[in-house]
């Protein structure tokens, strides 16, 4: 198991939010930072910490991504016209991961990426299995025939924890989807409040 998945459970005390709304999250529970001072007052965040901590909760929602990947991932928003932090969010929903995710193939983003890296998700009929892959405008995601009965798939599928936004169509029987288009910030439905902007000028420094 790699470190990233090892440290999951801790990223929601960490951060202190309940990142994925999630009612097992440890944060319920234990609503302190984790370790020997987790539960000793804070002092003043600056705006570098503000930032920093946007930031984080951005990468850690959709799996902890690696700093690389994100930062290249803010590159191609500046490339691309119009207001960055929402270019950015919807480079984040174009991921292969994160739509499997959405369509509730997988109960976590972590599960989502674990299903693409197996090679149980097709994309127009052809298997893919990384994760960071760019979906485009009407993209049809499927799971693949044996996977329809892992038991993570069929929990997901059941839970009421969250909807299917409205930029994706889904079709559950048919274990199939479409990427419809990308979202703007206010259509992607987080569990906590996302600032793209201090994302932006955190690498803007």
């Amino acid at each position: 198991m790699t470190k990233r998945l090892e440290s999951k459970y801790k990223i929601d005390r960490r951060l202190g939010v309940n990142l994925w709304g999630r009612p097992g999250s440890p944060l319920n529970a234990r609503n302190y930072k984790p370790g020997q001072h987790g539960q000793s007052r804070a002092g003043k965040i600056s705006d570098y910490g503000i930032q920093l901590r946007a930031k984080q909760q951005l990468r850690g929602y959709y799996g902890n991504i690696g700093e690389r990947q994100f930062r290249n991932l803010y590159k191609e928003a500046v490339r691309r016209r119009g207001d960055t932090g929402e270019q950015l969010i919807g480079l984040l929903e174009r991921r292969l991961d994160a739509v499997v995710y959405r369509l509730k193939f997988a109960i976590t983003v972590f599960a989502a990426r674990q299903l693409v890296n197996h090679g149980h998700v097709l994309v127009n009929g052809r298997r893919v299995n990384i994760p960071s892959y760019q979906l485009r405008d009407g993209d049809v995601i499927e799971v693949r025939g044996p996977a329809r009965e892992f038991a993570v798939v069929m929990e997901a599928q059941q839970s009421n924890e969250r909807d299917v936004p409205d930029y994706i169509e889904c079709d559950p029987k048919g274990f199939k989807g479409t990427f419809v288009r990308a979202p703007a910030l206010a259509d992607v439905p987080y569990p906590v409040k996302m600032e793209p902007h201090l994302v932006v000028e955190f690498y803007s420094r």
